[in-house]
């Protein structure tokens, strides 16, 4: 089941008609700043995916389809058309029209099925000081499957594989144009936006198992909830100053501050395309601050029934249920 949300119970039925004042003044004003996200209405049969942007967090949504029909169904399509398709998407937003209530959708991960999920491992200072571990002098890199990709408020499922399954809040970010050897100086211009992310990891095959690679402990179903919007670079003041954290059961577990990262956004959109093609739709997972369960003494892992919620400053939090 989805965890139900308070802010989900807002919505009303889509509507396709010009934005009053009241509306209009949510707007951002900045014509490059959205929210975009990807969703399914309640109504509609089959597994059918929808592209919209948010008139403000936990807003009504603009439908880009009901607007445009010629527009792309996903985010990576939308991301694969460049410029235009964010323009196409920018106008949607102006026009007011083609309204979606929250009570009536249900809010999918920004990015359901990228070529490559690049995650980074142990880049916070304090991260690596809790664990004893050195500090990396170079990006870890490790990854998941696509397939673990789950919405903002759907459940992880506890595999039954696994005894110790842990959280880890981070901030995400996706690639918005292919790229190869990308300097950095140049790498922010490659990234479309920012999203909140949970590294759920299955600590038992990550740490003791399978030969101590991290893979199968990283990437069960369920386990990269991902959400709830893809904000645009230029609707966030400085990604590498926003207070982050994670909670378990309404308790702070982790809190800390992006600018702690020990490699920042352009530094790994650098290094990781010295080795692969990055294309529209990438998602990276940046690593995690200080305050994962399986350092913490004695060590504490997630139960059916716990829910945890990640939250990124500007981004907005993801809350699921554990079953």
């Amino acid at each position: 089941m989805r965890f139900p949300l308070r802010s989900f119970c807002i919505f009303r039925s889509l509507i396709c008609q010009r934005p009053t004042t009241a509306d209009a003044r949510r707007q951002n004003s900045s014509s490059a700043a959205m929210r975009l996200v990807q969703f399914r209405r309640h109504s509609d049969k089959g597994n059918i995916i929808r592209v919209g942007v948010e008139q403000g967090e936990g807003l009504g949504v603009v439908d880009l389809k009901a607007f445009d029909p010629s527009m792309p169904s996903t985010m990576r399509e939308l991301l694969e058309l460049g410029e235009k398709g964010l323009e196409s998407a920018q106008r949607a937003l102006a026009s007011g029209q083609c309204l979606v209530d929250r009570a009536d959708i249900q809010l999918l991960p920004p990015v359901s099925a990228p070529e490559k999920v690049v995650c980074v491992g142990m880049n916070y200072k304090d991260h690596c000081l809790e664990q004893n571990a050195p500090i990396p002098e170079k990006p870890i890199i490790f990854s998941k499957f696509p397939s673990a990709i789950t919405g903002p408020y759907d459940d992880i499922i506890l595999p039954t594989e696994s005894q110790e399954v842990d959280w880890e809040v981070e901030l995400a970010f996706v690639i918005g144009r292919r790229g190869k050897h990308i300097k950095e100086e140049d790498a922010l211009s490659y990234v479309a936006g920012f999203t909140v992310a949970n590294d759920v990891s299955a600590r038992d095959w990550q740490m003791k198992r399978n030969g101590n690679q991290w893979l199968l402990g990283k990437t069960f179903d369920s386990f990269c909830p991902l959400g709830p919007a893809l904000v645009t670079r230029d609707a966030v003041r400085d990604p590498h100053n926003l207070n982050i954290r994670c909670l378990v059961n309404g308790v702070t577990m982790q809190s800390s501050n992006t600018e702690q990262m020990i490699f920042k956004t352009a530094a790994l959109v650098a290094w990781v395309s010295k080795f692969v093609t990055l294309t529209p739709g990438d998602v990276f997972l940046t690593g995690t601050p200080p305050g994962v369960g399986v350092f913490k003494n004695p060590p504490v892992f997630l139960k059916k029934g716990d829910v945890v919620e990640c939250q990124v400053d500007q981004l907005g939090s993801i809350i699921n249920k554990v079953v």
